[in-house]
């Protein structure tokens, strides 16, 4: 299996990328890539019986699926990545620190 965490801090990098000025197929792939991370990610919580966690990531699942397009426009998208991009370093770094205890 893969490591949440690595898996986490690409996709991150991948999000906080989105806020400088991309050609449109880097969100194509951002989107994509988010969907299936953001799958993995709920898997795995379920399988750690982790039901919040897993909710929250099938919920970031649809919002990045790239089938159905949600238009937000850029700004909004802007900040959503940001806010996911930082919420998921927040996790890697937390759990580290709480590994680290």
């Amino acid at each position: 299996m893969l490591n949440n965490s690595i898996v986490k801090l690409i996709l991150a990098i991948l999000l906080l990328l989105c806020v400088i000025n991309m050609p449109y197929g880097y969100y194509q792939f951002v989107r994509f890539a988010s969907m299936l991370a953001f799958a993995y990610l709920s898997f795995s919580a379920n399988e750690q019986h982790n039901k919040n966690e897993a909710i929250i990531y099938i919920l970031l699942a649809i919002l990045f699926q790239p089938f159905i397009k949600i238009a937000l426009g850029r700004t909004l998208w802007n900040i959503i990545d940001i806010v996911v991009g930082t919420g998921l370093l927040v996790t890697v770094f937390g759990d580290k620190m709480k590994s680290d205890k």
